[in-house]
């Protein structure tokens, strides 16, 4: 699958983003030259023009991030001694050594200590990268942890502020659907995709036909996956586009609240959506008019 390498190399990093410990450098304090603005730092050690453009893309990010998932502006939402912290290494060698992560590792987070720790690779962390950390912090900031908030939705919204790659995944969900190759989102519910760890082995899931017809998918780790992610960032790009951020906020607030996902679905959407059935059933027939 084309996109597979992509979204196991996201899988990846979103892994170490919660189960890692707090994130510390092994550079001196005098190593490190920084730039601020109004909601970040960014701390660097050569390349001062990459590191302008990350700190100016961050201030974009923000402002376009907190917008899509309706999130309330605070006064001091990430200001002052509260703005985010984004360490540029100078390359991916001394990244991985004053992080000890693996060597397929590009990137890592903190929701904690609010960092974002990376290194100077061009686009592909300004344009993927950052925006998708950067959302996984503010969507925690307006969720927390204490609602049953699914796992999809936390990945899903991730990856819709990847905006340059949208239309890449909706090609790509679009071949999932018309292949029959969609999972269930009963399935999606209960799946903790953090917890596979075995590449090897064979999952059988559920899925339902372009015909409604009730049929079986038997997939490995790696599709498996990737089918997940692709589906996450659909689902979320479905409640946004169709139905407004006004509403996909509402339903944030109402999983955030402790309401279930039906509950939230009736209480967001009450003419639209009153079970994950329905959600299933319109997000269908929204992927089949792309």
């Amino acid at each position: 699958m084309w996109w597979c390498g992509r979204m196991r190399r996201l899988f990846y990093i979103l892994f170490f983003f919660i189960c890692s410990t707090i994130i510390t450098h092994d550079c001196r304090a005098e190593d490190w030259e920084e730039i601020k603005s109004e909601h970040f730092v960014v701390y660097f050690t050569k390349d001062r023009k990459f590191a302008v453009d990350v700190l100016d893309k961050a201030e974009v990010y923000y402002k376009r991030i907190a917008a899509d998932l309706g999130y309330p502006r605070y006064s001091d939402f990430w200001t002052w001694d509260k703005r985010v912290k984004i360490y540029i290494y100078p390359d991916h060698g001394s990244f991985i050594k004053a992080t000890n992560q693996p060597e397929w590792s590009y990137g890592m987070a903190d929701y904690r200590t609010k960092q974002i720790v990376s290194f100077a690779w061009s686009e592909n962390f300004v344009e993927s990268l950052l925006p998708h950390e950067m959302t996984h912090l503010i969507f925690r900031d307006f969720v927390g942890f204490k609602g049953e908030i699914p796992l999809w939705l936390d990945e899903g919204v991730a990856q819709w502020e990847e905006e340059t790659k949208r239309y890449e995944m909706k090609n790509a969900v679009k071949r999932l659907y018309e292949e029959d190759t969609i999972l269930s989102l009963r399935d999606m519910m209960k799946l903790n995709i953090m917890q596979i760890k075995d590449l090897r082995k064979t999952f059988i899931l559920s899925t339902m036909t372009k015909r409604g017809e009730r049929a079986s998918l038997i997939l490995g780790t790696n599709n498996l996956i990737d089918i997940y992610y692709l589906q996450s960032v659909s689902l979320v790009g479905f409640l946004i586009e169709k139905y407004g951020s006004d509403s996909f906020a509402v339903f944030c607030r109402q999983l955030r609240d402790g309401k279930s996902l039906d509950e939230a679905l009736r209480f967001s959407y009450p003419t639209h959506i009153q079970n994950l059935n329905e959600f299933e059933k319109k997000w269908r027939e929204y992927i089949a008019q792309y």
